[in-house]
């Protein structure tokens, strides 16, 4: 079932892309690089704090003065339940090179026109920015009348709370004076809670307060435009591996997923008689179905199966415009222009000319995106950041002369075929990775077998040497798993020498039961499908042509005719140092005239048996780790026996001189 199921997968779910990575060229830091490594983070903490804003009570003349900010449909936004695993898996979705969600379809994004109609914010106007603060108390004093208590303020930012407990219910004979404190209060609160909320979840950044000082001056600012930044750069920052939290206009964002995607949207009680405006309020008391089985992994796999029907490009043409206030209706052709969006120190790129189809218009190959490197300027108090941003600033001037035209007559599937190279098609694995890893397993048993049973005769030199690689290969690849008896690769002694680099140890398998000194001795530990090519070749060593090599006039190899019956094991050093050595009774014996290279740890001796006429070596299991001995006793190999062992081929091993009396066989 398991190679019936890789049978039908595409070459993407192999490779989820991007395969040119000149667009999104950093998916090693994205969620979806760990996604697909298996590593879940989980829905995200999403901060937004729209359910106590009913609780504060304004009076006729605050919400006179909340309007002529520009705040006045803002203020209605509805306190919607977040649905943190959908905002959670269309993080995964988006991008910060491109500021845009990649899905199937193509690229989209919530752009200024959405801004404009979901919550009633001006996108046209003044930047916002101005002068930064790193305490309260001075700015609290001047625009709201008093300072925050210790404990209500750290770092140029005010809780939540504080504002709600002493501005929150404005009397109303109260002096004119004290009714515009307690609405920049308000008003500072309600900018906290939805546009620009942070991670920190209770707290917000008393900067805005100048901006709020002159009611008329801050209705010629921009602040749809403002919280499109910071949302951007919320998604950017929340898009990373290593971030577990999200923050801005989050009501923003799953409203837009509402519109435009047909994953998780509620269902109405009832249709609505007219529409309302902002749009947002569509979805204002509007409850979804069951949600306990919809979790991240959830809408993940339905945003990486999105069809193009499931898709709404344009789901404002179905609304009535008639709602629409002029000065926002005469402001929506800026939802095409491709310029910097501003809020404070936060700058980020507002590219629809990567989603005309949002704009009703064909797409077509986007111009490149240049790298940019965004940057916190973070800066002493009482410093204006417009003289830090003049580029930005320059390119939201020119915002009118940057809008993106589309062409009626392009075929978008040459856009596909060039979105599809560059985009992350899938962010969750088609198949598990349980699935993939027994797959894969698999195959390396099925090359290991194959290139082990690999008839050699009459095949050159070069031809024997590439499958005892490949058998090597497979077998290191399978080394060390469970069930998974690892034997020699078969590569020749010189092989090993060549392609063993570091040091190399012996060691015991578990699969190979201990015997006591009394039982029969099992000589072979390995099953059929196990054993490699070479498993049981008999090599006489009387015929091995090795040089003859002597220490105090005793042969290198010992004589394996003795009565005693020791087993004989071999190292591999350095890659060129061969070393054998006797074991006797499971002890490694070092008073052979073989010379040892460090401590031996964890031998696994050669079996052997004794025959008429001379002994066998048999059933060999032996694992070749790269690793070094452990310190002991060093000493340096005989360099006769290392030339030796240089000398060796793939085909024979050369005569060694000595008596050696009986014939040895050994699986190599």
């Amino acid at each position: 079932m398991e190679s019936m199921e890789a049978a039908v997968v595409e070459p993407s779910a192999i490779n989820p892309g991007p395969i040119d990575g000149s667009v999104l060229y950093d998916q090693d830091k994205h969620v979806s690089s760990a996604v697909w490594d298996g590593q879940e983070r989980g829905a995200l903490r999403c901060h937004e704090h729209t359910s106590k804003l009913d609780q504060w009570r304004l009076t006729v003349k605050q919400t006179e003065l909340v309007e002529k900010a520009g705040f006045g449909y803002l203020r209605l936004i509805p306190a919607i339940s977040l649905d943190n695993p959908l905002i959670s898996a269309l993080v995964e979705r988006w991008r910060r090179e491109t500021n845009t969600f990649h899905m199937n379809v193509g690229e989209m994004t919530v752009t200024l026109e959405d801004v404009a109609l979901l919550l009633g914010l001006a996108i046209d106007g003044d930047p916002v920015i101005g002068i930064t603060h790193t305490s309260c108390n001075a700015v609290c004093e001047n625009f709201l009348g008093r300072a925050p208590e210790a404990g209500y303020a750290s770092g140029g930012m005010v809780k939540l709370s504080w504002l709600k407990e002493f501005f929150s219910d404005c009397p109303e004979d109260a002096p004119f004076e004290d009714i515009e404190r307690h609405t920049r209060a308000y008003l500072l609160y309600l900018v906290g809670s939805t546009i620009f909320s942070t991670t920190t979840g209770n707290k917000v950044p008393v900067m805005y307060l100048p901006l709020f000082g002159d009611f008329a001056q801050c209705g010629k600012y921009a602040w749809g435009a403002a919280a499109l930044a910071f949302l951007y750069r919320a998604l950017g920052n929340a898009s990373l591996a290593s971030q577990s939290t999200i923050s801005g206009c989050l009501t923003l964002l799953q409203c837009w997923s509402y519109y435009h995607l047909n994953i998780g949207r509620p269902k109405l009680k009832h249709d609505p008689a007219h529409d309302c405006f902002p749009y947002v309020l569509r979805w204002k008391g509007k409850q979804i179905g069951p949600t306990a089985n919809r979790d991240v992994i959830f809408y993940r796999k339905a945003l990486d199966a999105l069809k193009p029907c499931d898709v709404e490009w344009r789901p404002y043409i179905h609304m009535d415009s008639r709602v629409i206030p002029e000065d926002i209706k005469s402001s929506l052709s800026l939802g095409r222009s491709k310029t910097m969006l501003i809020c404070f120190d936060k700058a980020e790129r507002h590219l629809p000319d990567r989603c005309l189809r949002q704009c009703g218009k064909p797409q077509h190959i986007p111009e490149e995106v240049p790298q940019w490197q965004r940057k916190n300027r973070g800066v002493d108090g009482g410093v204006d950041l417009s003289g830090k941003m003049e580029f930005e600033l320059n390119e939201w001037v020119n915002r009118r002369h940057n809008i993106a035209e589309g062409d009626g007559s392009i075929d978008e599937s040459e856009y596909m075929e060039w979105y599809l190279k560059i985009t992350r098609r899938f962010v969750g694995r088609p198949i598990s990775l349980s699935s993939e890893f027994q797959r894969t397993n698999s195959g390396l048993r099925d090359i290991a077998h194959i290139a082990d049973t690999f008839p050699i005769d009459g095949l050159d030199p070069q031809q024997v040497e590439s499958i005892a690689r490949i058998r090597y290969i497979a077998h290191e690849c399978l080394r060390g798993q469970v069930e998974t008896p690892v034997i020699a690769s078969g590569i020749a002694i010189t092989e090993l020498g060549k392609r063993a680099r570091g040091k190399e140890k012996v060691r015991r398998k578990s699969f190979v039961k201990r015997k006591h000194k009394d039982e029969p001795m099992d000589c072979d530990g390995t099953s059929e499908d196990d054993r490699s090519q070479f498993h049981g070749a008999i090599v006489k060593v009387d015929e091995l042509p090795l040089e003859p090599t002597e220490i105090d006039n005793t042969s290198q190899l010992c004589n394996l005719g003795t009565e005693d019956h020791s087993q004989i094991c071999l190292v591999s050093v350095d890659g060129d140092h061969v070393q054998l050595c006797t074991v006797t009774d499971g002890e490694a014996n070092h008073q052979h005239p073989f010379q040892t290279v460090g401590e031996l740890t964890d031998v696994e001796p050669f079996h052997h048996g004794v025959e008429d006429g001379g002994s066998q070596l048999d059933a060999l299991s032996m694992e070749v780790e790269e690793s070094q001995f452990c310190s002991g006793n060093k000493e340096v190999l005989d360099p006769h026996c290392q030339n030796a062992v240089d000398r060796a081929d793939d085909s024979h091993l050369a005569h060694v001189t000595g008596d050696i009396e009986s014939q040895t066989a050994v699986e190599v």
